[in-house]
């Protein structure tokens, strides 16, 4: 047998280097670097005939996705699954990622002659079966396995009935596999890289589309190497607090469609339903008061508006408090700097406290506005405009800069009855907010 050898990986980012270091010379974290053992490439493994081809004279094959059970899920996929894509699915435990899939397994078989396998690393069979009873999934046409040796899962691929290989593949999870080659613990970064990768080159060279469920870390990434990620073609997060019924899905990375898209689920006696009217959701409990406006962001190829709350009281203490749920604290830093300056409001001697209903993380720029109305409001204890939607990006001089998508923005808007839109066209935030603001 070739000789092992032993290196150090990086926990955080996956490098690799020939001696134990402190701090790990590519991502710059402490104490991050393991010790794993590895097989040298031996020669024959190499000895292949290799011949380059010409860009212009591949062929592509006409693929069809296969649709699920949900409109809301296809969207995040851009249109559905991909035959012989690699999907991972990340989230925190009881968020609903078992019962995702096991709907997404359902609708995969009632498509004549289509077969699902599911291989479950951290239940038994008897538990995927009474789950699957309470969820009145269709169980025809779905296998369970339950194993943690990638070798074996991939052998047991070609002896299903009839000898026919599966439609569909479900790993869960893919800290719970592990390769008997490498001498390391399951979950370990080794371990992780190594089985994603037979399991892509399954996917791959046999055409079958694969969904892993994989493990998060306190800082809400997928755990594992950082490689983990980019061996797949799509990498999917399901989120929401497990207290409420509101789940949502949103997608990082897409070779097959747009990033950033939404989907937006419920969950409900028989699993995850879907949302088709988002924005009725979001703002179905909102109640006028001082502190509370409507925007609306941007996510992929769909528009959906969501109430932005917000609250400011004395602080007590010299050194005020900030507090955030859904929004960018240090971008808050930057409006309350503006509106302080612009708007002579002495918001150094007040907590702030913002919150984005509904449980959504927001990025987009165009809520600058909204964010400040709040602020502005809350202070001058006076309501905001009952049919008004706040759309811009604040700029430090205090002018309402353009933001992408405007007119999709608007329609959104105006399909629910905010017919007032307050927004670049005003140009600065001084004007802005004494429009948004009721007399």
């Amino acid at each position: 047998m070739p000789k092992l050898n032993t290196i150090y990986v990086c926990k955080s980012c996956g490098n690799e280097s020939l001696k134990w270091t402190g701090r790990c010379s590519v991502c710059g974290e402490w104490n991050t670097m393991s010790e794993i053992s590895v097989t040298p490439v031996t020669r024959s493994s190499i000895d292949k005939d290799v011949k380059p081809e010409k860009l212009s004279s591949i062929k592509i094959e006409q693929y069809q996705r296969v649709p699920t059970f949900s409109a809301e899920f296809d969207r995040v996929l851009g249109g559905g699954i991909v035959p012989g894509s690699v999907i991972l699915l990340g989230g925190e435990p009881g968020i609903g990622k078992s019962t995702l899939l096991l709907q997404i397994v359902s609708s995969a078989t009632k498509h004549k002659n289509k077969k699902v396998l599911y291989v479950s690393g951290e239940e038994s069979k008897e538990q995927l079966k009474m789950r699957a009873e309470r969820l009145k999934i269709n169980s025809e046409g779905i296998y369970l396995l339950s194993e943690t040796n990638v070798d074996f899962v991939i052998q047991s691929l070609s002896t299903m009935d009839q000898k026919a290989l599966p439609e569909l593949l479900i790993i869960d999870s893919i800290q719970t596999m592990y390769d008997e080659t490498y001498p390391s613990t399951p979950g370990s970064i080794v371990q992780v890289r190594e089985c994603a990768l037979k399991l892509q080159q399954v996917a791959k060279s046999k055409d079958i589309p694969i969904i892993m469920i994989g493990h998060i870390t306190k800082d809400g990434s997928v755990a594992g190497p950082k490689t983990l990620e980019h061996l797949v073609d799509v990498v999917l997060y399901l989120e929401g607090e497990r207290l409420q019924n509101l789940r949502l899905l949103h997608d990082t990375k897409n070779r097959f469609g747009a990033t950033e898209e939404v989907g937006v689920f419920e969950m409900t006696e028989k699993g995850l339903s879907e949302v088709k009217n988002p924005s009725k959701i979001f703002l179905e409990e909102k109640i006028e008061s001082p502190g509370s406006a409507v925007t609306s962001i941007l996510s992929g190829t769909r528009a959906f508006l969501v109430e932005i709350q917000a609250l400011i009281s004395k602080s007590p203490f010299g050194y005020p408090k900030r507090t955030v749920s859904g929004f960018d604290l240090r971008r808050l830093d930057l409006l309350l700097a503006v509106l302080e300056r612009k708007m002579k409001i002495p918001l150094s001697l007040y907590d702030v406290y913002i919150n984005i209903v509904g449980g959504m993380k927001i990025e987009d720029r165009a809520t600058d506005l909204a964010i400040c109305a709040c602020l502005y409001s809350a202070f001058q204890n006076k309501k905001i405009r009952s049919n008004a939607v706040l759309l811009g990006e604040v700029g430090l001089s205090g002018e309402i800069r353009e933001v992408m998508q405007l007119n999709r923005r608007t329609k959104e808007a105006k399909a629910l009855g905010y017919d007032h839109v307050i927004g670049p066209m005003v140009h600065y935030l001084e004007k802005a907010l004494k429009i948004a603001i009721e007399p």
